[in-house]
């Protein structure tokens, strides 16, 4: 058996089922593995969806939960307005039926035996490995409730910005979905940064001040290998213990996937989609 992760699809359905002939994924052996944010954004939201449950429940799949994801959910339930792309998704029969799927996916995979861990946006530096486990496994409750509407109404917001801040249990979990579905930069004192969308290169000539949440000098040991996507600009980028994988196919950039034995990584241009703003 083959393990593949795979970087940010958002929706990239043709280059996705592209890249998947590209390395001759066959669900009976091999399993994918998906960086998150597989909606929003790209022309088929809908059909991705689907195709990544049907391989789920086959056990030839799964996905974190990134950012678009949660909006998603939120949106479904009546709380945010919904990206435009996401129109045909949230009249489709089946909403509820994908929507329950996508709840019950984890914010956080970890895989002993692989020395792997799977997330969208990174874990935070505040944090060691048991304390990601921690706070990914009580985001998963209170999304896997029967009723997450309550709870995702308060989940929003940008503060706490650190770990070291959070008083309340409502701050340890927004902080805690920030830090695995949004975290790029982090200041000196750790604390997240929510606007900046750039390389670090770029970022470095006009906010020095600002640190990848990976290079941090405050940043805990974790023992395993990082895989992580979100960020589109930084592309696909290997450092210390962490491999970033999305590779910006939404903004006309690639779709990759990555044999995680092999460390062989396999890109698909996605032609389909032309290049605008990244974001």
């Amino acid at each position: 058996m083959s393990i593949y992760a795979i970087g940010d699809i958002q929706g990239c359905y043709e280059p996705l089922r592209r890249l998947l002939d590209q390395i001759r994924f066959d669900p009976r052996y091999d399993q994918l593995w998906f960086t998150g944010d597989l909606v929003s954004r790209g022309k088929h939201s809908l059909e991705t969806l689907r195709f990544v449950r049907s391989l789920s429940l086959d056990h030839a799949a799964l996905s974190v939960l990134g950012n678009h994801d949660i909006s998603l959910i939120a949106a479904a339930y009546g709380l945010i307005e919904p990206h435009k792309s996401l129109r045909k998704l949230l009249d489709a029969p089946d909403l509820f039926e994908l929507v329950e799927w996508l709840r019950q996916c984890p914010c956080l995979h970890v895989d002993p035996d692989q020395q792997m861990i799977l997330v969208h946006a990174g874990i935070s530096p505040e944090w060691d490995l048991a304390l990601a486990q921690q706070q990914a496994t009580r985001l998963e409750q209170a999304l896997r409730q029967a009723h997450p509407e309550t709870w995702l109404a308060t989940a929003y917001g940008n503060q706490p910005a650190a770990w070291h801040n959070c008083q309340t249990p409502a701050d340890q979990d927004r902080y805690s979905l920030n830090a695995f579905t949004r975290m790029r930069f982090c200041y000196p004192d750790a604390s997240l940064e929510f606007q900046q969308k750039l390389n670090p290169v770029a970022v470095s000539q006009s906010q020095a001040e600002l640190i990848p949440w990976f290079r941090h000098p405050k940043r805990l040991p974790i023992p395993y290998t990082i895989l992580f996507g979100h960020w589109s600009t930084l592309g696909y980028h290997r450092e210390h213990n962490i491999i970033a994988l999305d590779t910006g196919c939404v903004w006309g950039g690639h779709l990759t996937a990555l044999n995680i034995d092999t460390k062989n990584r396999i890109g698909q241009a996605c032609h389909d989609y032309e290049r605008r703003e990244k974001g």
